[in-house]
């Protein structure tokens, strides 16, 4: 069976037409009116800073540039930074250190200039003090000497132009009667004739001898007379022979302020007034 129709009358028409009209007005009265607040929203803030909202768009995409964009500018800027300052940065470093390493060699070479000038002026200073104290205990043994009524007879000249048999002569017997009676008694020839082949004051070796050992009378090592390092001999003609070659090579001819110090430095000055006044005695 058919379900019966309900029947249109020209009244229903028209009612349901115009409840249509009015929802539809109030949908849309909604969603203008939302929109227009959003809208009039956007324009009070764009007002505010004084420009529109395309100006607002536009400004924006300016000052926000793309992340790659930015990352490019910035990877250009640290490469320019490495590529331009880098060699002035290590220019400036090796100048620098090649500066400190020039003060540094100046300063050393200071220092070094300043010990030298030291150490001579040390040196100036003990050779005065040697000259005046030797000359101080020269004037003691001429002193002495005058007290006790004995002539100081000083160093004479010695003879090279006699020969060498006149002058082996002469030396020995001089030398043997200044070491009569000693450990040493009868080496004269030994002394005169080493004198004359190193070219050495005769006199010099004798009085060493008389001056460390009393003559040979006490010896620290065997027939060591003169205290000279650490020698010993098996007999006096050899021993005497050695030291004045020893005297010719490492002190010079004669006594000598210098030779004293080279030869006896703890006490030089005494060492060369004592072995100067037995050579005025040879």
């Amino acid at each position: 069976m058919s379900r019966k129709q309900p029947k249109r009358t020209a009244g229903n028409v028209v009612f349901k037409t115009m409840a249509g009209v009015f929802i539809s007005a109030v949908i849309c009265g909604v969603g203008f009116g939302v929109a227009a607040a959003d809208s009039s929203d956007d324009v009070a803030r764009a007002g505010a800073l004084g420009f529109d909202e395309a100006t607002q768009t536009a400004t924006s995409t300016l000052q926000e540039p793309a992340p790659e964009a930015e990352a490019s500018e910035e990877g250009y800027y640290e490469q320019s930074v490495l590529v331009s300052a880098s060699p002035r940065t290590i220019d400036t470093s090796i100048e620098m250190i090649e500066e400190r390493e020039e003060a540094e060699r100046l300063r050393i070479e200071a220092e070094k200039e300043a010990e030298r000038l030291r150490i001579e002026a040390e040196k100036e200073a003990e050779r005065k003090r040697i000259e005046a104290e030797n000359a101080a205990a020269l004037q003691r043994v001429a002193n002495n000497r005058a007290m006790q009524g004995m002539p100081d007879y000083g160093l004479s000249e010695v003879d090279w132009s006699v020969g060498r048999e006149a002058f082996v002569a002469e030396w020995t017997s001089r030398i043997d009667a200044y070491l009569s009676g000693s450990a040493l008694s009868g080496y004269g020839y030994a002394f005169a004739e080493a004198a004359w082949d190193y070219g050495v004051d005769p006199r010099w070796s004798p009085a060493i001898a008389d001056t460390e050992s009393g003559r040979g009378s006490v010896c620290f090592l065997p027939c060591n007379a003169w205290g000279w390092g650490q020698s010993s001999w098996d007999d006096w003609d050899s021993a005497i022979r050695s030291h004045v070659r020893g005297l010719a090579e490492g002190y010079g001819y004669s006594l000598t302020s210098s030779a004293a110090v080279v030869y006896c430095p703890p006490n030089s000055g005494f060492w060369y007034s004592n072995t100067y006044e037995k050579m005025c005695w040879i």
